[in-house]
């Protein structure tokens, strides 16, 4: 089969893997509008569960990402404001890695399997695509090949309230941490991991009242950073953050959430959607490499089961669709949540860190390494422990009626 796969992110590219891993006889064209090494964001996150995957599917690249990792331990909540200020931790532990790291290693494995990855070939009109007997569209959330049959896709795009930032610094993280800062103008936070040596993703995400406040709104992406390194001066430990990236500056935007009601043209049987082209979830849940991967795996396993290219797309779309709803309704919870912060922001580190826990209710699909139950009830237990201290302090009338947790480590903790 001739194949031409349009986008060389994580989708694009370990599909091509799989596909010829399952058939070597596959002509398969990778075309990335990017030169190689440049690549948008700055890291990626994902648990055990994926490595496990990667490892089952191709062992080969699995041991180039996990040597290519960088683990984390333990997730932070830290919340500074005017009513409490303290931190909050859950156990456990996850990976990440420099997303041009991995692209790297993605392209090299697929070119030693034979194929064709093309890169600084911006595709403006999807007319110009090669011949093939198969086009998957791995070009993202802007993808243009989507765009070009949006009515046939049933693509609806859902924009999210709160503008975000998508940063690097030059603090090294040892731990996933999100930090909440009090500022004059409304609430404004970020959540933080390694992603290669010596830098570290940051992603700085506010209200819309709190970004005109502070008048990021009107402030270019690099003169807004002195801004936020003096609002999380205690968080970054003086440390810098780090706007360009490609060699441009980071820009605000606003979360699109992009679901479609069948991934695949079933009127010629030969384009198919793949990744964040195919579905988005908010970065909160730090899910999008995970799926796209798996998108790719399952793509290629139903193309070298079902001979007939028709049947392998339908039950492609019928798989992952079917797995991809909940996920995508966790996402639009835990967007919602982090939209609606003021409902939580006047509780203590403990109890707020046991609200974002379980923001995302009964919908979630899949464990995390840290399971929610074991946090759930790590973060219960310390309620219990926290609601004691108050009652000791109370009727002894010592101090305030607060029980700090600044420091300490919540009990359960892993």
């Amino acid at each position: 089969m001739r194949i031409v796969c349009v986008g060389g992110g994580p989708a694009g590219l370990y599909f091509s893997i799989s596909a010829k891993l399952r058939d070597a006889g596959h002509e398969i064209i990778v075309i990335e509008r990017d030169p190689p090494e440049a690549t948008y964001g700055w890291g990626v996150v994902y648990w055990n569960d994926l490595l496990d995957i990667l490892h089952r599917n191709d062992p080969e690249s699995a041991r180039a990402v996990s040597a290519g990792s960088v683990l984390w331990q333990d997730q932070e909540i830290r919340l500074h404001g005017s009513r409490h200020d303290g931190t909050a931790y859950f156990g456990g532990y996850g990976y990440s890695m420099g997303r041009a790291a991995l692209l790297d290693v993605l392209t090299r494995r697929a070119r030693a399997l034979g194929v064709d990855v093309r890169h600084g070939q911006n595709l403006t009109d999807p007319a110009d695509l090669p011949e093939a007997d198969l086009v998957v569209a791995a070009d993202g959330a802007g993808s243009r090949i989507r765009q070009s049959r949006a009515d046939h896709f049933g693509t609806r795009i859902e924009t999210g309230r709160n503008p975000y930032i998508w940063l690097g610094t030059d603090r090294q993280f040892a731990s996933f941490v999100f930090d909440f800062e009090e500022t004059p103008a409304g609430w404004i936070w970020f959540h933080a991991y390694p992603s290669i040596r010596g830098i570290s993703t940051c992603i700085v995400e506010c209200s819309p009242h709190t970004w005109q406040g502070l008048g990021l709104d009107t402030l270019e992406p690099d003169d807004a950073l002195p801004l936020l390194e003096k609002i999380f001066h205690r968080a970054l430990d003086g440390h810098s953050l780090i706007s360009s990236a490609r060699g441009e500056p980071a820009k605000w935007q606003r979360f699109q959430h992009i679901s479609n009601k069948t991934w695949y043209d079933d009127a010629d049987g030969n384009l198919v959607l793949a990744g964040d082209a195919a579905h988005t979830t908010h970065f909160t849940l730090g899910s999008g490499t995970r799926l796209a991967m798996i998108d790719a795996i399952v793509l290629a396993h139903s193309l070298a089961r079902y001979p007939d290219a028709q049947v392998a797309l339908r039950e492609y779309d019928r798989h992952r669709r079917a797995e991809l709803h909940p996920v995508q309704a966790g996402a639009r919870s835990s967007m919602a949540w982090f939209e609606q912060l003021d409902d939580y922001l006047d509780r203590d580190p403990v109890s707020f860190a046991y609200a974002m826990s379980v923001r995302q209710g009964r919908q979630h699909p899949w464990r995390y390494q840290v399971h929610l139950a074991t946090q759930i009830a790590a973060v219960r237990r310390a309620r219990r422990a926290y609601d004691t201290g108050r009652r000791w302090y109370r009727d002894r009338r010592r101090g305030e009626a607060a029980l700090p947790l600044l420091g300490r480590t919540l009990p359960g903790r892993q």
